[in-house]
């Protein structure tokens, strides 16, 4: 693959950690403005080189990286603007709310559960009391900007209860081009190695993509705090189809036309092995109803089609593995699978990731990394060497030097012969200085010709105002 060089253009710094970089056309206006929401709660728009404020929730929003030494995945993570915003003037959130905060529902550190295969009570955890052990509630909602430009809350979609800080997905909400529909992206519920297999289990919201029809109104304002889906109730059911499960933790998903239909980008955060990028063009969505009812009636439904990322059996293209030092020889690990009956059971369901890169890769051009960020196909012909491929960011090369973190921006090509793929490194000119620079998201504007690039100057989100947003340019 050509090795690609850009420029990254400042447009706005001193922001606080910004999730989600979109654009979208203000109602009256007639230019695409660049809308960034931070995860503290602010959303923030671009005009004629100012920045202005479209909404600040921050009150509604849980309190960020106090349990976890500043660190957070929490907060919100998640904005998309109707197609028809121009018209209908309808927006959605997803964020975590405040007041919410609960025990979660292991002790320990949030990441810290390490299954033991030799121990099968570690291997069928169950998630119990689900009422009082959880972390926080998560809430999806939609909005409307009122005619005298005030945002206003018409309705809350789903309210989620969470079982751990992490993996909430971030750049969550985005919407199909296909159907119309809002898409939700959630992760596995978090900790490590999705304790509960909630991602595999149908029932879970955790862990799937899910299509949200938000023209059906459910004349329900303000729904149940649930974590299952037969908790919901039926016309809310009624409005959900689920698109794919198996799911860790995700940036969101992309879109890509070719020629009259849709390549489909989700981007799968690895444990301790591989980051992924899976696409599809053809899927078969279930709606929450026909999965509720094969639930109550006990009987299997048809999967034929369904996606399946194939999480916590597999990391990717891998088995998912449990690496343990050796005492006797600290040079050697062992690599035990973790969950060795459920590779098997869905090695055969599972879809191939397009791309899984690596933690730890021995190549001179490549990087080792740590957690994929971002995923966009870029479509625009002014940085020629990667018209028309798949964008994609890693939070930070993993430390090869005492440097300053740094970082990374590849791309990959797509393919249609379903082999797993390489990826090639872009080279970026711009000088970061001494400041560490995380690559914490990716955006794109509507016709994906532009690409913008999140960063932050710590991994802590209560390390306040060290974000900067640049647009990549040739």
């Amino acid at each position: 693959m050509i090795k690609a060089k850009v420029s990254l253009r400042p447009i706005v710094s001193k922001l606080n950690l910004p999730t989600v970089l979109k654009t979208a056309i203000l109602p009256g206006d007639s230019i695409e403005r660049l809308f960034i929401a931070t995860q503290v709660g602010e959303i923030f728009y671009i005009g004629n080189g100012v920045i202005r404020t479209l909404l600040d929730i921050r009150p509604r929003i849980i309190k960020l990286g106090v349990s976890s030494g500043g660190y957070d995945e929490r907060g919100l993570v998640g904005l998309a603007f109707h197609p028809q915003f121009y018209y209908n003037r309808l927006f959605y959130l997803h964020y975590s709310v405040a007041g919410t905060q609960g025990p979660g529902a292991l002790p320990g550190a949030f990441e810290s559960f390490k299954p033991n295969p030799c121990d099968p009570r570690t291997l069928s955890q169950r998630w119990t009391n689900r009422e009082t052990q959880y972390e926080h509630i998560d809430t999806v909602e939609e909005w409307i900007l009122q005619s005298n430009g005030q945002p206003q809350r018409r309705r809350t979609l789903l309210n989620l209860r969470r079982p751990f800080l992490n993996h909430n997905g971030v750049n969550s909400l985005n919407f199909s081009p296909e159907t119309g529909k809002l898409v939700l992206t959630t992760g596995d519920g978090g900790s490590g190695y999705d304790p509960f297999n909630l991602s595999q289990d149908d029932m879970e919201i955790a862990g799937k993509i899910i299509e949200i029809d938000v023209a059906k109104n459910t004349f329900i304002d303000n729904p149940p705090i649930v974590t299952r889906f037969n908790e919901l109730p039926v016309a809310i059911q009624e409005t959900l189809t689920v698109i794919a499960k198996g799911v860790r933790n995700i940036p969101g998903i992309s879109y890509q036309r070719f020629y009259n239909r849709y390549i489909k980008y989700a981007g799968n955060v690895g444990q301790d092995l591989v980051e992924s990028i899976f696409s599809f063009i053809q899927y078969k969505p279930i709606p929450v109803t026909q999965l509720v009812q094969a639930y109550l009636m006990n009987s299997e439904i048809d999967q034929e089609g369904f996606i399946n990322f194939g999480w916590r059996g597999w990391e990717g293209a891998f088995p998912t593995s449990i690496i343990t030092g050796c005492s006797a020889n600290p040079a050697l690990t062992q690599k035990t699978m973790a969950y060795y009956d459920e590779a098997v059971k869905t090695s055969v369901q599972r879809l191939l990731p397009l791309i899984s890169y690596f933690h730890e890769d021995p190549r001179t051009d490549k990087f080792k990394a740590t957690a994929l960020t971002g995923v966009q196909p870029y479509m625009g012909n002014e940085i020629p060497a990667i018209s028309g491929n798949v964008v994609f960011t890693d939070l930070a090369r993993a430390k090869e030097s005492q440097l300053p973190v740094r970082g990374a921006l590849a791309y990959t090509r797509i393919r249609t012969d379903c082999k797993l793929n390489d990826f090639s490194v872009i080279e970026t000119d711009y000088n970061f200085g001494s400041q560490s620079a995380y690559y914490v998201s990716l955006g794109t504007n509507l016709n994906q010709t532009r690409l913008y690039l999140g960063v932050y100057g710590s991994t802590k989100v209560a390390d306040a105002n060290q974000g900067t947003v640049l647009e990549i340019v040739p």
